[in-house]
């Protein structure tokens, strides 16, 4: 997601932390407008978001996650996601997360977006799949992860982003593209024109 018409040009670049999911960057730049900073930036691979809908029954069915998240301290409701590894592509990784993190493959994917998370630091950007024709299966979770699922109608799932109670930006952008993909998909049923009343005759 790098623009094409405008790019910073980098004087030095010191790697100041590198850890085992990102590292940290201080970068002395000169960027467009004439402005010359320094910069640190979280350098970070991408990461891929999954957006399993179940689609069986009257009404879509998301399927979220509950997990603890230390670094917010609270247990959330999110979509399953996790890291591309170098050289994954982003398809394969969605369906690895997926797969690792709720047991179910889906026989049908299709990109819907892509985003950076918080581009005043960071440069990562998360990519959105919409999965479907979900499968269940056993999930393969990592040893340090405590994960729960459950299936909630689209309309309840929507209501919790609106209301706040779903706190995760990934999951609440998801969940408004998709009521939007699928409200538009909808055809919208024609309306019956009253029919004009008849002008009595006269009786000669």
């Amino acid at each position: 997601m790098k623009s094409q018409k405008a790019s910073a040009r980098v004087i030095s670049s010191k790697t100041v932390f590198q850890g085992r999911v990102f590292s940290v960057v201080s970068d002395d730049v000169q960027e467009p407008d004439d402005v010359r900073a320094v910069r640190e930036v979280v350098r970070h691979s991408g990461s891929i978001v999954i957006l399993p809908v179940d689609e069986s029954g009257p009404e879509p069915l998301v399927l979220l996650e509950r997990q603890f998240r230390y670094a917010a301290n609270e247990r959330l409701w999110e979509l399953p996601a996790g890291r591309i590894e170098p050289g994954e592509q982003k398809l394969a990784a969605a369906k690895r997360e997926l797969l690792e993190e709720t047991g179910y493959s889906a026989a049908k994917w299709q990109p819907a977006l892509s985003f950076y998370v918080s581009p005043g630091f960071m440069d990562e950007v998360m990519h959105v799949y919409l999965a479907r024709k979900l499968k269940e299966g056993v999930a393969q979770p990592e040893a340090d992860e405590r994960i729960s699922s459950r299936f909630f109608p689209l309309s309840q799932a929507l209501k919790m982003a609106l209301s706040g109670k779903i706190q995760d930006a990934k999951t609440i952008a998801s969940v408004l593209w998709l009521d939007q993909k699928l409200n538009k998909t909808q055809k919208p049923q024609k309306t019956k024109q009253p029919q004009k009343s008849k002008k009595p005759t006269k009786r000669r």
